[in-house]
């Protein structure tokens, strides 16, 4: 079976895959932790299943979790851990100014879409930041755009007012707010959607993509923001990790 593991600023996400069916998905809050401290915690995870590892595949964004997760792999993993960056085969043209700079969850977003939907796609993460990211129609990573999330949102008006406090991330009873929760609420939720409505519409542009092809959302909020959303065609729960399964195959030819 193989372990991946998707990590994130604020939740890290884990899958355990037997063959092409994911049996078992985990999150947890993404923190500071030693290879040891990292091991209990996958021990637990993964209960009696431990030794019918066959291999691990990861994509980070936290360096400071990076290296003392892949030694936490490496000790659970009988075979080389892949961990998505430089001297990686992903199988995707990175067609960027400084292909190093994207983020390997993008990465891992990117060769799922194109294995499951076909290209072009465009993906949609939701998590701490939203990234809205094209694939042309051969199959070559474009780049994106990146923006605050709802929380981040949520969290730098309160820091920077002296009235407005934090709200719960729920979708409110009318866009135009009866109340300062429902406005706050309007602004992060609505506001987000119809951003990525907007990114998406300037990408199909730019890029003479056709309104048909698919919007594939993901993240931790994709299930509360994408119905609010025009152009999100399907939200698929394991983007992230499905794609570190393709590019783990890739890997181990």
């Amino acid at each position: 079976m193989l372990l991946v593991a998707d990590i994130g600023n604020s939740t890290s996400g884990f899958g355990l895959y037997d063959q092409h069916d994911l049996i078992r998905q985990w999150r947890i809050t993404t923190a500071s932790r030693t290879a040891d401290e990292y091991e209990l915690v996958l021990e637990g995870l993964l209960a009696g299943d431990a030794p019918a590892i066959t291999g691990a595949a990861m994509a980070s964004v936290v360096p400071a979790v990076t290296e003392v997760l892949r030694a936490t792999l490496e000790r659970i993993s009988p075979t080389e851990v892949v961990v998505v960056g430089p001297g990686v085969r992903t199988g995707l043209n990175v067609s960027v100014d400084n292909p190093r700079e994207v983020g390997a969850d993008r990465i891992a977003n990117a060769v799922g879409a194109i294995d499951r939907y076909g290209a072009p796609v465009v993906t949609v993460d939701f998590g701490t930041a939203t990234t809205v990211d094209l694939v042309g129609g051969s199959g070559a990573y474009l780049g994106g755009a990146i923006a605050p999330g709802p929380r981040i949102g949520g969290d730098a008006l309160v820091e920077a007012t002296s009235a407005l406090r934090r709200v719960e991330l729920a979708v409110p009873r009318h866009a135009v707010g009866k109340s300062t929760v429902e406005a706050i609420q309007s602004g992060l939720l609505f506001g987000t959607a119809g951003a990525v409505d907007t990114l998406v519409d300037r990408f199909r542009a730019e890029h003479s993509v056709s309104d048909d092809s698919p919007v594939v959302a993901t993240g931790g909020m994709s299930r509360l923001i994408s119905p609010l959303c025009r152009t999100i065609t399907v939200v698929d729960d394991d983007l992230t990790l499905w794609g570190l399964k393709v590019i783990h195959a890739r890997n181990s030819i």
